[in-house]
């Protein structure tokens, strides 16, 4: 069996500034501090399966500029496969991100560049690449219609298919019923469900309208509550692994979709590879940044001999 994982997505650099509050319009404040680093959804989720011990290979589109070579080192150094194309006439994307220092919170702005003209055409040059996987992990910070071509390879393929809707936006309904497994976080799930998350319950029930609009299973991530999960059969709520003080939360759901393909390719149960998924996230959110804070397989097997004896 095939124990690839395939990640379609978009690699920013991050730039992230800490204050104490964000600033209101027209006004200027001071920082406590800014980092330069690597990010984007679909390139965090990556160095996060690849460091979590996955057999990753990465599809985007990078301009030919200094963030280009950042995300080339990036990716070398965890240890992912890049399957990327370079277009000169466009920038390598970027992302402001704001941190509130007391609670590790955090705001975003992404411009994908290049990334952002990623097309069905790119999708398909590499259809051989997602047909032999194991895995297909896709979000929505490049175009709509090269996720769903991705996905619909995949399904057709008989790959696992995860879609992370991130950034919220209105997703087709055709493009749903791709999908094995769907991964949003609380508000990501009120604005495709209509329901407002705030309990398990609520949890529980955007689920349902999920698994009616034809998804296979929902993992809605619940920060530090964890993920509820839920397929036909079932609903399972999943306490999320604590494994320190949370400094900063921007990666925690790149770091659980990433951790969470890994365990799938290795033929977990989606149960176990959820919990498998919070232990990665749990780890990211206790350092600053996003790839840098995913942790490598040892530390992930550590955490979880810990809690739970395995």
């Amino acid at each position: 069996m095939p124990t690839k994982i395939v990640i379609l997505g978009v690699f920013v650099a991050d730039t992230a500034y800490r204050a104490d509050r964000q600033p209101r319009m027209g006004e200027t404040i001071l920082g406590n501090s800014f980092a330069l680093g690597p990010g984007g959804k679909g390139s965090n989720q990556a160095v996060a399966a690849a460091r979590a011990g996955g057999d990753v290979h990465f599809i985007s589109r990078l301009g030919q500029d200094d963030f280009a070579e950042m995300a080339l080192k990036t990716w070398a150094d965890a240890g992912v496969t890049a399957a990327v194309t370079h277009n000169p006439d466009s920038f390598t994307g970027a992302a402001y991100i704001f941190v509130e220092e007391a609670s590790g919170n955090n705001a975003i702005i992404v411009c994908p560049g290049a990334a952002g003209d990623i097309s069905t055409a790119d999708i398909e040059a590499q259809r051989g690449l997602i047909e032999g996987a194991s895995v297909f992990v896709t979000q929505l910070e490049q175009p709509m219609e090269a996720a769903q071509r991705g996905l619909a390879i995949a399904r057709s393929a008989g790959v696992k298919t995860i879609l992370n809707p991130a950034p919220a936006a209105e997703i087709p309904a055709d493009m749903l019923a791709l999908c094995d497994f769907v991964t949003p976080n609380e508000s990501e799930a009120e604005g495709i469900t209509g329901v407002s998350v705030r309990t398990l319950d609520d949890a529980e029930a955007a689920a349902d309208v999920l698994l009616s609009m034809g998804v296979g299973a929902a993992l809605i991530t619940l920060g530090e509550q964890g993920v509820f999960y839920k397929h036909a059969e079932k609903g399972v709520h999943i306490p999320a692994v604590i494994a320190g003080p949370a400094v900063e939360t921007t990666g925690a759901g790149d770091a659980f979709n990433g951790g969470f393909a890994t365990a799938l390719a290795e033929g977990q149960d989606p149960i176990k590879a959820a919990r498998f998924g919070c232990a990665v996230a749990g780890i990211s959110v206790t350092r600053a940044g996003t790839a840098p804070s995913m942790p490598s397989r040892t530390e992930v097997d550590e955490l979880l001999a810990v809690e739970f004896g395995n």
